[in-house]
């Protein structure tokens, strides 16, 4: 019992003693310098919010990160694993209206919480790099780059309707609207509104980052794929009809003999322009104004089309309205053939999208044929199969592979061909253009709030929109003010930051009152990281140089089309400013799964967070963070279970005991010779060095961590079985010392303090998460004897043993002689066997 007592396992004792001295060690995990010759890792986790706690959530991602950086160390690489705070946001803000705390004293205090339970769960944080986006030592490059991007015309102010988000009281970009509802609060709806805003150009670089999208091929393939569809591209053809009639502008009717309207719409099958049967606008278009200024019915047609698309918004997608039109009583005119065709209203026709019209080709587009059923327009066949023979499809016939018809001159050629004439024509003629558009709109940053980066622009009666000079950034965010979530950024109602005098002629001016969206800061941080301390430069060209881009990076998938695509934008914009050389940030992206309890994604909405702080406390560290590697793979969402902490920790208690029992004959043997070992020492080593094979490649590779711990597991299981023997002697010190050892290095990335409390009892050198990673023997990890499942009609009857590299005639062989097999098949016909190499057999039996 005395003996048992003493090799207990206690985290609470263990891991606290460690945490202390790693403390003392700040270059135990800070990156060595970047001419040191070693092969450079830049591992990264997104950075958090800090809302006060981690949750489980946190504790998996940066758990599957910290795993991934001891174990680079361990290979000799040389790690920059750093951590930051996106510490800008609405949380913070809304927690001092309620709470009556300013902004800033509720973030740090959160930090300094977060970044104690970071610790306690022994993350192998550098954290001389560390970042907090809310301090003037980091926003002042925020507004550096807003200045940059002003001067090179990527950052402009227009009027523009946007997204309104009232319980934000502030705009959204278009990637923060996720159903028509605000991305922050779900059941929030979100408004549209006319405002003056500030914007960011991302659109300049749109065919950059779709292309760049094809060389992403270590992000996952969703990821690619939401960016391509958010992107939009789309090739086709604007073309001008013309307004028939003149309209009343209310200012009395247009003069004759002026140029006629042009209606320009976008079409990708300008091919089809001849089957165009009506021209269909935008409720919001601009002309629709003027042809409803004086008809009061076709006025009210236009509201109650506007909020059509209102609910459409808030129930996510306006494509997927039940369509509904309204004519207009006016007339266009096609430029191809000058026939005369109805304008209507439609409320599936949104503004921003396009030129904001569409010709309606009903006899070949199913959305156009949907709504000239309804409303008895007239549907035309302009393209028919290729095989003029080939029976004719129903409309809509939809598909490029034809040929056009009932289209004059252009009758006969492919819709390839017309594709190209016609746009020709378009562009000869002044009536188009081939073209390209994009769903990607630019990237409204202004917020209407208080706790974010002011934007250093400067409103003079005289000289108008004026920069802040470099030399007086910062802009800094006054600290004392009153916030409320009235109209307007509450910055507006601070004289001492608003009034200001104009840098150019020295006049009074005014300070701009919005800030920046929260997500610029985000979209660089990890630059800054690699030169965190820089009072001159957002950070070191040639110190960036060294580490981008990032070798993996590791967050949600939900920041798909918000951060991701942000991140993209900002380092191509840092590479045409001269300050980078890549033009993606991270080279691999890994998107893990949730964590589940109860059904649900775990959030404080939910009342379902289980708090890591709790099962530190019950579990310790290490089994908190390995069993959120263990209980699934890590890209797959896990179901959260508390037994299943509790019985990651009687594991690890049963490692420290084996370690523990045995470390005293093991600390004092030297390294022995593999060719030693017979017998049970024999098949003790090659399990180890099977382990070490499989966990190696599992990092390389696929990134299974649960497959990892569970072939610790096995070790530990063979090295228990065999606990008689390496007490005995019959295994030798040597080889006892080369088991223990390296399976304390095994479980470093993973339980990293008891992995340090044991290579200290056997007498390690040095800290063990730099250690060398153990290297597998190839012969002693081969396969002696293989396990071959066998299925009788799918279902598993028995598995057998066959030696490695035995033929498929052999297992084929040992299968059918198996006893419980033959029983299974016992006057039954085997029709079929099937062998899968070194894998399974199949019987099929009748």
């Amino acid at each position: 019992m005395a003996e048992e007592k003493e090799l207990r396992y206690d985290p609470a004792a263990i891991e606290p003693k460690w945490q202390e001295r790693w403390a003392t060690d700040p270059a135990l995990y800070a990156a060595d310098p970047v001419d040191g010759g070693k092969p450079k890792y830049y591992v990264l986790e997104m950075l958090p919010y800090p809302s006060g706690q981690l949750h489980m959530g946190h504790v998996r991602n940066y758990s599957i990160g910290d795993a991934l950086a001891r174990h680079m160390w361990m290979r000799g690489y040389n790690v920059l694993h750093p951590m930051g705070w996106d510490a800008f946001g609405l949380p913070a803000e809304n927690a001092a209206i309620k709470n009556n705390t300013p902004p800033r004293e509720w973030t740090l205090s959160n930090i300094a919480a977060m970044k104690r339970q970071m610790q306690r769960l022994g993350f192998g944080y550098d954290w001389a790099t560390e970042v907090t986006t809310c301090l003037p030592d980091y926003y002042k490059w925020n507004q550096w780059f807003f200045l940059r991007m002003y001067e090179r015309g990527l950052a402009y102010r227009k009027k523009s309707k946007v997204n309104w988000c009232p319980e934000c009281a502030t705009v959204l970009a278009n990637e923060q609207v996720i159903d028509g509802r605000c991305w922050r609060h779900e059941d929030t709806i979100v408004e549209q509104r006319d405002l003056v805003q500030w914007f960011f150009r991302i659109t300049a670089y749109a065919q950059e980052l779709l292309e760049g999208l094809d060389k992403l091929e270590g992000w996952p393939e969703k990821v690619r794929t939401m960016q391509r569809n958010w992107i939009g591209r789309s090739e086709g053809t604007e073309v001008d009809f013309f307004l028939e009639e003149e309209i009343n502008q209310g200012s009395g009717i247009r003069e004759q003999g002026r140029e006629k309207t042009r209606i320009r719409v976008f079409t990708t099958r300008i091919d089809t322009i001849f089957g165009a049967t009506s021209v269909q606008l935008a409720p919001e278009h601009a002309l629709v104004k003027d042809m409803a200024a004086n008809d009061a019915g076709l006025a009210k047609q236009v509201a109650e089309l506007l909020e059509e698309q209102k609910k459409a918004r808030e129930a996510g997608d306006v494509g997927a309205i039940e369509k509904h039109g309204v004519p207009t009583g006016h007339f266009a005119v096609n430029p191809y053939n000058g026939e005369r065709i109805p304008i209507w209203l439609a409320n599936y026709i949104v503004a921003d999208y396009g030129t904001g019209a569409i010709m309606s080709v009903p006899g070949h587009d199913a959305r156009d044929f949907e709504f000239a059923q309804k409303y008895a327009i007239p549907v035309r066949r302009v393209i028919a199969p290729v095989d003029a023979a080939a029976e004719e499809p129903e409309l809509p016939f939809c598909s490029e592979d034809g040929v056009l018809v009932n289209s004059g001159e252009f009758s006969g050629l492919t819709c390839q061909e017309a594709q190209e004439r016609l746009g020709q024509i378009a562009k000869e003629k002044g009536i188009g253009e081939p073209t390209v558009t994009f769903r990607l709109k630019d990237w409204g940053v202004s917020r209407q709030r208080y706790w974010g980066t002011p934007i250093p622009m400067i409103h003079c009666d005289t000289d108008g929109i004026v920069p802040v000079p470099d030399d007086q950034l910062p802009v800094i965010l006054p600290e004392q003010i009153a916030i409320t979530q009235q109209g307007g950024s509450p910055l507006g109602r601070v004289p001492s930051f608003v009034n200001v005098t104009c840098p150019k002629c020295g006049q009074p001016a005014r300070r701009e009152t919005d800030t920046m969206d929260t997500f610029v800061d985000s979209s660089w941080y990890f630059y800054r990281y690699t030169d965190a301390k820089n009072a001159s430069a957002p950070f070191d060209s040639a110190t960036a140089q060294h580490w981008f881009p990032i070798d993996q990076y590791i967050g949600g998938v939900e920041h798909a089309i918000l951060h991701l695509i942000y991140s993209r934008f900002w380092t191509k914009v840092m590479r045409d400013l001269g300050l980078i050389v890549n033009d993606e940030p991270a080279t691999r992206l890994f998107t893990q799964g949730m964590v589940i309890k109860d059904g649900a994604k775990m959030s404080k909405s939910k009342g379902n967070v289980v708090s890591p702080d709790d099962m530190v406390a019950r579990y310790g560290a290490d089994a908190t963070r390995m069993y959120a590697l263990f209980a699934a793979p890590p890209d797959r969402d896990l179901d959260w279970q508390e037994d299943g902490v509790a019985g990651v920790s009687r594991f690890l208690g049963r490692v420290y005991r084996l370690v523990m029992k045995h470390a005293g004959a093991a600390r004092t043997a030297n390294v022995g010779s593999e060719a030693e070992a017979a017998g049970t020492s024999l098949k003790l080593l090659r399990k180890l060095h099977q382990t070490i094979a499989k966990i190696t490649q599992d990092f390389e590779g696929r990134w299974h961590f649960n497959t990892c711990v569970a072939a610790i597991m096995e070790l530990v299981n063979e090295l228990t079985a065999s606990d008689a023997q390496l007490a005995s002697g019959e295994v030798p010190a040597p080889v006892v010392r080369e088991l223990l050892t390296t399976l304390v290095l095994l479980i470093a990335p993973f339980a990293p303090y008891l992995a340090a409390e044991m290579w200290e009892e056997l007498g390690g050198e040095g800290a063990v998460h730099r250690a060398p990673w153990p290297k597998s023997n190839p012969n002693l990890a081969k396969e002696d004897e293989l396990e071959i499942p066998v299925q009788v009609n799918g279902k598993l009857v028995n598995v057998i043993r066959v030696p490695a590299g035995s033929s498929n005639d052999v297992v084929q062989a040992t299968a059918l002689a198996d006893e419980k097999v033959q029983s299974r098949i016992a006057g039954k016909t085997v029709a079929k066997v099937i062998v899968v190499p070194n894998k399974a057999v199949n019987l099929v039996v009748k």
